[in-house]
This record gives C-alpha cells, sequence and structure tokens, in this order.
C-alpha cells in the first residue's frame, strides 16, 4: 500500500524538482529564440536548428561521437555480461576484493579517471586518438554494465538452468538457450545505459582525445569559450531529448527485467 506524501514534504519535493529542471527547461525554450543573444524573448524560430545542418564540425563530432559510442558500448557490454555472469554463478578467491574493485571507477571522480589514463597512454607510448577515446569510454561504461546485468542475475529463477543441464545440456547451450534470453532485458538496460554515458562524457574525453578526434561535448565546450551563441542551446536541447530517451528506455528496461 502506498502513502501520500505529507504537504510539506510535498512542496520540498516540487520545489526541489523545479530547482533542477527548471535551467534545463529554459535552456530548451530558449533554443527556439528569434534573438541571438538570449536574454530576451523576440519570437519563435527553429533557425538555429536549421543552422546546425550546415555546420560540418557539428556534423563530424555528431557521428564521431554515435561511432564512439556504439563501439564502447558494443565492447562494454559483452565484457561486463561475461563478467556479471562469471561473479554471479561462480565461485571466485577473492569475490569480495572483485566486487569492490568494480565499484571503483564508479566513484572515482571523472578528473581523477581522466588524467589517469592520460598518464597511462602516454607511458604506454600510444597516440591519442579515437582509439584512447573508445578505450577510455569502454573503461567508465564496463562497471556500470556489470552492475545492471548483475542485478538482474539477482532477481533470476536459477532452477531453469538446473533444469537445462539435468536434460543434458552442456554449459554453453544453458547460458545461450536458457540464461541468455532471460538476461537480455538487463543486458538491453545496461548498454543503454553505457551508450547515454559515452554520449555525454566531456570530462573524461578531453584528457584522451586527439587531434581530429573531437566529439559532439568537446564542440560544444569550444563554441562557449568562443561566444555563447544561439545554436549551443539548440545543441544542448538535441543532446538533452536524447539523453532523456534513452536513460527513459534503460530504466524501463531495467524495471520490466526486475518484474520478470
Amino acid at each position: 500500500m502506498t502513502r501520500r506524501l505529507p504537504g510539506g514534504a510535498a512542496w520540498v519535493a516540487a520545489l526541489t524538482y523545479v530547482f533542477l529542471h527548471l535551467p534545463l527547461l529554459v535552456l530548451m525554450v530558449f533554443s527556439f529564440n528569434r534573438s541571438r543573444f538570449s536574454v530576451q524573448w523576440k519570437g519563435f524560430t527553429l533557425d538555429w536548428y536549421a543552422r546546425l545542418a550546415h555546420r560540418p564540425d557539428v556534423l563530424r563530432a555528431f557521428r564521431l561521437s554515435v561511432l564512439v559510442g556504439l563501439t564502447s558500448t558494443a565492447i562494454a557490454t559483452i565484457l561486463g555480461t561475461l563478467l556479471a555472469v562469471a561473479l554471479a554463478r561462480y565461485t571466485l578467491r577473492g569475490r569480495r576484493l572483485y566486487e569492490g574493485l568494480l565499484y571503483l571507477p564508479i566513484v572515482t571522480p571523472e578528473i581523477v579517471a581522466g588524467i589517469s589514463l592520460l598518464i597511462l597512454f602516454s607511458t604506454l607510448g600510444v597516440t591519442l586518438g579515437l582509439g584512447t577515446i573508445i578505450v577510455a569510454h569502454t573503461a567508465f561504461s564496463l562497471p556500470f554494465v556489470t552492475v545492471v546485468v548483475l542485478a538482474r542475475m539477482a532477481g533470476m529463477d536459477r532452477s531453469l538452468e538446473e533444469a537445462a543441464m539435468n536434460l543434458g545440456a552442456d554449459e554453453l547451450t544453458t547460458f545461450r538457450r536458457v540464461t541468455l534470453p532471460q538476461l537480455l532485458p538487463g543486458i538491453l538496460a545496461a548498454a543503454l545505459l553505457a551508450f547515454t554515458l559515452s554520449f555525454d562524457d566531456f570530462v573524461i574525453t578531453f584528457f584522451v582525445a586527439g587531434v581530429g578526434s573531437t566529439t559532439l561535448p568537446l564542440v560544444v565546450y569550444s563554441m562557449v569559450r568562443k561566444s555563447v551563441e544561439p545554436t549551443i542551446n539548440a545543441i544542448s536541447t538535441i543532446m538533452l531529448v536524447v539523453t532523456t530517451v534513452l536513460v527513459w528506455a534503460a530504466d524501463r528496461l531495467a524495471r520490466g527485467s526486475v518484474r520478470g
């Protein structure tokens, strides 16, 4: 049975949501403002969105962000799923240590992770570019994927796997025909989350990006440093909408996987 919030708590909750989301709402509204200076409403227009189609730097950065996001998500999803299965289904010596190390990258500040990756690449003599961005994004997405898949595995019925093995299926067949279909909602939710983290990342990418590997958040940052032009509001609105849709889809899949 759900209980309603007291009146005072409801007002506090409402004001908190307004405080969190009002700046985003203002940004979205002014992305349709005819004025170039975003300080006074001059009328509705879609010109700033149309101008993005004529910005080769923005389009190139968008394609690069999508490429990096898809590649790092695919790698992190595969490795994270296998790691989650190993932690949940097998007895490992020092398992608690592995789980602790799994959560360490999640709580590590991004600037620390970015600097450490930069030092690692420099020590190994690796040229910064598209490859280093993909490696970095895979590294910080992997723990999130593993945690989401582990949560799904915690709610799974192991009797189905045991029944399949009792009927003669080997471990690989059991995983492919029984475990993986049950894990699929959680895996998809983890993949959407990983892509969202990659697509929006700025801090770590700033340290590991090289010449010719500028992602969309880096382009937005360089535009802000020069001048605050209305196209920045349009780009930010698009990124916000894409991120919101992906997070919503990931949440729906995760909730569905838990209920399943």
